[in-house]
């Protein structure tokens, strides 16, 4: 088989063989095979063979995507897509998420939970076989001014928002009331939960002003938390429909 079939079955969206929806399907189901020992304290005989099975699956995608990195950068020269392919974000996460199992961290980190730790990297490799994921991150990254501007905005919010409660908690001091805020930080922890309206209760202020400066941060909290879900509802319903008519016009040339 020569590298040109090769590309074609393992890299999604190039083509729509049977070979290709088979090989990935195959690698999907591997990847939650091997989450699964993930999910017990105990290691049974059956997870090692889980483990096994799917930690040389990935070995082999690892291996048959570096000798294709060329057609999948055709824009580059063969060699420095050869050299650069195991420096890309996902090279780093496959081969991350295959050295802990075959023991190659062993002195260097002798602490077990960190292998259970890298070894959840694997989900990650779920980005490459599922299309919708995969929309979305192109969202993300098509409305990233948008994001980006309302992050700014909530980040700054915050800050004022737990600059001004810092200070009114600590100023009743002097009336008896007991300090909830024991630092700045406390008061950033305060900001960002009631901002994304989660509020787990655990700080909380105590004087009337601080309560009305809470309640205020509630609604604009509920204002700017709405603004990129809006975003990124509409584009992503626009993508969805590009999709189904990209689709719907290869049925019907």
């Amino acid at each position: 088989m020569n590298r040109k079939r090769i590309y074609a079955i393992i890299e999604k969206g190039v083509t729509h063989t049977l070979m290709s929806r088979v090989y990935e399907d195959f690698m999907l189901l591997m990847i939650i095979i091997s989450l699964v020992p993930l999910l017990f304290n105990k290691q049974r005989p059956l997870f090692i063979w889980f483990d096994r099975i799917s930690v040389i699956a990935f070995i082999i995608d690892y291996i048959l995507r570096w000798i294709t990195a060329d057609m999948k950068h055709p824009e580059k020269k063969p060699i420095k897509a050869f050299l650069t392919y195991p420096f890309s974000f996902i090279a780093i996460t496959d081969l991350l998420s295959i050295l802990p199992s075959i023991g190659v961290f062993n002195r260097a980190f002798k602490v077990f939970r960190l292998f259970r730790l890298l070894k959840l990297l694997r989900v990650l490799r779920i980005l490459r076989y599922t299309p919708r994921i995969e929309m979305l991150l192109f969202v993300f990254k098509k409305e990233k001014a948008v994001l980006l501007s309302v992050l700014g905005i909530a980040v700054f919010y915050i800050f004022v928002t737990a600059l001004l409660m810092f200070n009114v908690e600590n100023s009743c001091k002097a009336s008896g009331c007991s300090i909830v805020f024991n630092s700045f930080f406390d008061a950033l922890y305060w900001a960002t939960t009631t901002l994304t309206t989660v509020g787990y209760g655990d700080i909380c202020p105590v004087s009337d002003f601080g309560r009305i400066v809470s309640m205020v941060s509630s609604l604009f909290g509920l204002a700017i938390i709405a603004l990129p879900s809006g975003v990124i509802t509409a584009s992503y319903m626009e993508e969805i429909k590009k999709s189904n008519n990209n689709s719907s016009n290869e049925k019907n040339p």
